[in-house]
C-alpha cells in the first residue's frame, strides 16, 4: 500500500514538473509574439524588413539563447507538428485573406490565377523533381531516396509561402500584383498539398497513362468539390444571420457563428479528404459579400478586426517557431560530419526554385497576355519579374510537407531525410530573408513612384472594394456614421464609367453576374442593401440608410 502511495505521489510530481514547464514555454512564447510586435512596429516605416523577418531573426536568436542554456540539447520551446499548423493556424490566415481580398480585382483575373496556380505549379513541381533527380545522383547523394520521395521533393519545393506574400505586398497600392500573387498562392498550395497527397496514395512502382489522367480528374473534383463547399458555408452563415435576425439579442453570436460556420467549413473539407484551404478561402469571400453585411453594425467592426487580429498572430506565430526550429539539434547532428553535402543540397533546391518559377511565370504571362485585348490590361515585363520573385518565399507549407515526409513521428531518423530536413529549413530561411527583404525594394524600383493612370477597369475595382469589409473605417467608439456611399458604395451610371467597361472583356460576365445577384442572391440571402429594415433588424442603427438598389 505504501509503495503505490510513493509511486502516485512520485508520479503527480512528474507531471506536475512537466506542466509548470509547459507553462513557463507558453508565457515566453507570448512574451516573444509581443515582442515581435513591438519592433515590428518600430520597423513599420522600414523599406527592407517586414513582419515576417522580424519574427525570423527573434526566433533564431531566442533559439541561440535556449541552445546555450539548454547545453545544445534543444533550440526550441514547443515541437513542430504539421498536424497543428494545417488544422490550427493556416484556416485563419487563408480565410482572413479571402474575407479581406478585393473581390473584383480577384475574379477579373482569375483565370490567370488558375493559370499560374495549377497549370505553374504541375510545371515547377516537373522541374524541381527533374532537376533533383538528375544532379542528385551526379552528387552521389540521395541513393536512399526512391521515386516518391523525388516526386516529393517537387511538391514541397512548389509550394509558396502566401502568409509572407501578404505582408510585402499591399493590395491598395499594387492591386493587381496582389491579387495575382497571392490568388496564385493560394491555389498553389491547395495544388502542392493535393499533389503531395496523390504522390503519396499511387503505387508509383506502376506507373502508366492512367495515373496522370487519375491525377488531373481528381485536382478537378477537389477543385470544384472544395469551392463549392465554401461557398455553401458561407451562404448559410448568411441565409441564418439574416432570417434570425440574431444581432437583436446578442452581436456576440453573430460573430462567434461567422467564426465558427467559417472553421467548419475548413473541417468538414479535411473530413471529407478535400483542400480545406480553397473551401475556408472562398468561404471568406462569400461572408465578405453577403453574410458580412448582414449583421449589426458593431459586428462588422468586430469581425473586420478580429479576424485580421487572428490572422496577423498566427503568422507571427508561424514565423517566430520557423526561427527556432532552424537550430534543431537533433536535425543538424546527422549533418555535422557532412556540412558541405548539406549546403550543396540547400544551394541546388534553391537553384531550382528560382529556375522553376521562371520556366512558368513568364511563358504563362506570355500566354494570358494573349486574351487581353486592351494594352494597359496585359501584364507587363517589370510586373511579370515582380510576380517571379514574391513567389520564390518558401515558409511553414514547404516545412509542414518536408516533416511530413521525412520524418517518423516528428524524429529524423536516416541521414539523408535528416539533411533533406536541414536544406528544407536553409531553403525556408535564405528565400524568407533575401527575397522577402528585397522585394519592397524590388517594387519600388520597377514601378514609377508616381504611377501611371490606372487600368481602365479601375473605376469597378474602387466600386469592388467599398463592398470589401477592409474599406470600413468606423471608429471603435462612438462618433459618426459613415455616409451611404462609404459603407455602402454607389453605382456611377456616368457615360465615361459605361464606355471603361464596356472596353474590358470581362463587362458582360460581371453585368450578368451583377443581375443574378441583385435580383436572385441577395434577396434570399441578404448582403448591401437587401437587408429588410425591421426594429431590431442588422439595419436599424443605420439611421437614414434604407434598402438600396
Amino acid at each position: 500500500m505504501g509503495t503505490d502511495l510513493s509511486y502516485a505521489i512520485s508520479k503527480m510530481q512528474m507531471l506536475s514538473t512537466s506542466d509548470y514547464a509547459s507553462v513557463v514555454s507558453m508565457n515566453i512564447f507570448v512574451a516573444l509574439l509581443c515582442t515581435c510586435i513591438v519592433i515590428g512596429h518600430l520597423l513599420e516605416e522600414n523599406r527592407w524588413v517586414n513582419e515576417s523577418i522580424t519574427a525570423l531573426l527573434i526566433g533564431i536568436s531566442t533559439g541561440v539563447v535556449i541552445l546555450l542554456e539548454s547545453r545544445g540539447k534543444s533550440s526550441h520551446l514547443l515541437v513542430f507538428s504539421e498536424d497543428l499548423f494545417f488544422i490550427y493556424l493556416l484556416p485563419p490566415i487563408i480565410f482572413n485573406a479571402g474575407f479581406q481580398v478585393k473581390k473584383k480585382q480577384f475574379f477579373v483575373n482569375f483565370m490567370t490565377i488558375i493559370l499560374f496556380g495549377a497549370v505553374g505549379t504541375l510545371i515547377n513541381c516537373s522541374i524541381i523533381t527533374f532537376g533533383v533527380i538528375q544532379i542528385f545522383k551526379r552528387m552521389g547523394f540521395g541513393n536512399s531516396l526512391e521515386i516518391g520521395d523525388y516526386l516529393a521533393i517537387g511538391a514541397i519545393f512548389a509550394a509558396t509561402d502566401s502568409v509572407c506574400t501578404l505582408q510585402v505586398l499591399n493590395q491598395d497600392e499594387t492591386p493587381l500584383l496582389y491579387s495575382l500573387v497571392f490568388g496564385e498562392g493560394v491555389v498553389n498550395d491547395a495544388t502542392s498539398v493535393v499533389l503531395f497527397n496523390a504522390i503519396k496514395s499511387f503505387d508509383l512502382d506502376k506507373i502508366d497513362h492512367r495515373i496522370g489522367l487519375h491525377f488531373f480528374g481528381n485536382f478537378f473534383y477537389l477543385f470544384t468539390a472544395s469551392t463549392v463547399l465554401g461557398v455553401l458555408a458561407g451562404l448559410l452563415s448568411a441565409y441564418i444571420i439574416k432570417t434570425l435576425y440574431i444581432g437583436r439579442h446578442s452581436t456576440d453570436r453573430e460573430v462567434a457563428l461567422m467564426m465558427l460556420m467559417a472553421y467548419l467549413s475548413y473541417i468538414l473539407a479535411e473530413l471529407w479528404y478535400l483542400s480545406g484551404i480553397l473551401t475556408v478561402f472562398f468561404c471568406g469571400i462569400v461572408m465578405s459579400h453577403y453574410t458580412w453585411h448582414n449583421v449589426t453594425e458593431s459586428s462588422r467592426i468586430t469581425t473586420k478586426h478580429a479576424f485580421a487580429t487572428l490572422s496577423f498572430v498566427l503568422e507571427t506565430f508561424i514565423f517566430l517557431y520557423v526561427g527556432m526550429d532552424a537550430l534543431d539539434i537533433e536535425k543538424w547532428r546527422f549533418v555535422s560530419d557532412r556540412p558541405k553535402t548539406s549546403v550543396a543540397v540547400s544551394s541546388v533546391l534553391l537553384g531550382l526554385v528560382l529556375a522553376g518559377r521562371a520556366a512558368f511565370v513568364f511563358p504563362l504571362s506570355f500566354l494570358a497576355n494573349l486574351t487581353k485585348k486592351s494594352q494597359s490590361e496585359k501584364i507587363s515585363f517589370r510586373e511579370q519579374v515582380i510576380i517571379w520573385w514574391a513567389g520564390l518565399m518558401r515558409g511553414a507549407v514547404s516545412m509542414a510537407l518536408a516533416y511530413n515526409q521525412f520524418t517518423l513521428s516528428g524524429h529524423t531518423e536516416l541521414r539523408t531525410n535528416a539533411i533533406m530536413i536541414t536544406s528544407t529549413i536553409t531553403v525556408v530561411l535564405v528565400s524568407t530573408m533575401v527575397f522577402g527583404l528585397m522585394t519592397k525594394p524590388l517594387i519600388r524600383f520597377l514601378l514609377p513612384v508616381n504611377p501611371p493612370p490606372k487600368r481602365k477597369n479601375s473605376m469597378a475595382n474602387m466600386e469592388s472594394s467599398s463592398n470589401s469589409p477592409k474599406s470600413i473605417t468606423v471608429p471603435f467608439l462612438g462618433g459618426s456614421h459613415d455616409s451611404e456611399s462609404e459603407l455602402y458604395g454607389t453605382e456611377d451610371h456616368r457615360p465615361s464609367i459605361i464606355r471603361a467597361l464596356l472596353s474590358t472583356p470581362t463587362h458582360n460576365v460581371h453585368r450578368l453576374w451583377r443581375t443574378f445577384d441583385n435580383s436572385v442572391m441577395r434577396p434570399v440571402f441578404g448582403g448591401r442593401g437587401f437587408v429588410p429594415v425591421a426594429p431590431t433588424s442588422p439595419t436599424e442603427g443605420n439611421g437614414s440608410i434604407q434598402q438600396w438598389h
